[in-house]
């Protein structure tokens, strides 16, 4: 009886052998695409519990300390200058800024690509950005910092909506070009551009104190787990369509 179990182990054994290297042979070429789904997936997760501590944190001594000493040391840098540059910053990253960009990108798009599709994968980015975004925000309900505002805010506070959305929008457009088969200097200048761009974004909610350095630390992860996640499902969109038109 027990050579009798051992066989059927055996065979079990050599039939799941045979099956996995059929299936790596079959899949192989979209491996690495499997692993960096995984990656992916593990940093959504992530990104998500790491954004519900902060979250946690927001009404602790330790959070209320970190924040007033990095808002008093960006004011300190406050200078006519700097003011009207990052109010130039700021306005990039409000509706009229992503209307221009958009527009501008879908024509590139277009005229280069020939194709609408990184114009719709963008635009469902921005929306779920600012649509989360202000759920969020009235779920979480926090008020703006009691200091002198430069410019006028309406909304509540946590996260910053301006950095969520700019890491949203302008993180799935450095997605995109780093995807582009384009000369790679103009690929790497345009990729540091646009990351320079959410950091002053993010640097200009707080120097004109509209919002704690935490606001802008929850929209940046926040707006990273879109540009992750959306990532992530168009590339496997991507990658089905193209077995069912090979099966097809």
């Amino acid at each position: 009886m027990k050579q009798t179990m051992q066989k059927q182990i055996k065979a079990i054994i050599t039939k799941l052998k045979a099956l996995l290297a059929h299936w790596f042979h079959k899949y192989d070429e979209h491996l690495p695409y499997f692993i960096t789904s995984i990656i992916a997936l593990g940093i959504v997760i992530g990104g998500i519990k790491l954004f519900i501590e902060i979250t946690d944190q927001l009404k602790s001594d330790l959070m209320s300390q970190v924040d007033t000493q990095i808002t008093n040391y960006v004011l300190s840098f406050r200078s006519q200058r700097l003011s009207d540059y990052f109010i130039i910053i700021t306005d990039i990253g409000d509706v009229y800024g992503y209307l221009i960009v958009f527009s501008l990108c879908a024509v590139v798009f277009y005229l280069i690509f020939k194709n609408w599709t990184y114009v719709a994968q963008l635009s469902l980015v921005l929306l779920l950005a600012l649509s989360s975004n202000l759920l969020l925000k009235q779920v979480i309900n926090r008020t703006r910092p009691e200091i002198e505002h430069l410019v006028t805010v309406k909304t509540l506070s946590y996260p910053s909506g301006h950095a969520m959305t700019a890491m949203a929008f302008y993180g799935f457009l450095i997605f995109l070009f780093y995807r582009f088969k384009i000369h790679a200097f103009l690929k790497t200048v345009i990729i540091i551009f646009l990351a320079v761009l959410i950091l002053s974004i993010g640097i200009s909610r707080i120097y004109l104190g509209v919002h704690f350095p935490s606001d802008v630390v929850g929209g940046f992860i926040a707006g990273f787990i879109w540009v992750v996640f959306c990532a992530l499902i168009f590339q496997l969109i991507r990658i089905f369509k193209k077995d069912s038109k090979t099966a097809g």
